[in-house]
């Protein structure tokens, strides 16, 4: 028996932190960002449809997607991120379909979906047994992503407003990790204790 966990939450959350927790104890870990990294990156299954959709000057000369160029695309016309995603968002279900039922075809106990926009996506839900959201208040995710990123504030609030708010994740959760002001070995010990409670409640050792 596989669990297939969902695992999500906004940027600056801490949700990759959590990740790598869940990869130390055992468990597969399927990245969707690195997945769509993976197909805009040189030659990636995402560039001809780029190309065709964007025009070439969106692609380097490495063969991969031009993201300075195509941010400030999308900045100027807002309409163009739904065009992107439409030639991403696929490609990246299909790999995480496929990496999801090697996992599962290997006899991993417990498979860990790490998706920033699973509550976004209505159709992720009903193939996990479980959703996770890391969560922490606004201020403290903008802090934490202009420290981490240099960004300006303006810039991560955009981002946060455009991804689901905080209370739509937290109705969307089966289970909350709480990611602030804990320190690493505090916020590992709450991911071992989740994950000690969805084994049981699944009736199914997963530590």
């Amino acid at each position: 028996m596989t669990i297939r966990l969902g695992l999500t939450g906004g940027i600056g959350s801490g949700k990759s932190t959590v990740a790598s927790f869940f990869s130390r104890l055992g468990a597969t870990v399927i990245d969707a960002d690195e997945v769509s990294r993976q197909t805009t990156a040189a030659h990636g299954a995402a560039i001809p449809a780029i190309a065709l959709e964007f025009g070439s000057s969106f692609v380097g000369s490495d063969g991969s997607l031009d993201r300075e160029a195509m941010r400030q695309h999308i900045f100027s016309h807002p309409a163009a991120r739904a065009q992107l995603e439409a030639i991403i968002h696929p490609l990246v279900g299909q790999e995480i379909q496929r990496l999801g039922q090697l996992a599962v075809a290997s006899g991993n106990r417990l498979v860990v979906f790490d998706i920033p926009l699973l509550v976004e996506s209505a159709h992720w839900r009903p193939q996990l047994d479980w959703v996770m959201v890391v969560d922490c208040d606004t201020e403290t995710q903008i802090q934490r992503v202009m420290q981490r990123s240099g960004w300006p504030r303006a810039q991560v609030q955009q981002v946060i407003a455009a991804q689901a708010t905080r209370s739509q994740r937290l109705a969307a959760a089966d289970m909350v990790v709480f990611n602030q002001g804990l320190d690493f070995a505090a916020l590992e010990q709450q991911v071992q204790q989740l994950m000690r409670q969805m084994g049981a409640s699944s009736g199914y050792d997963v530590a």
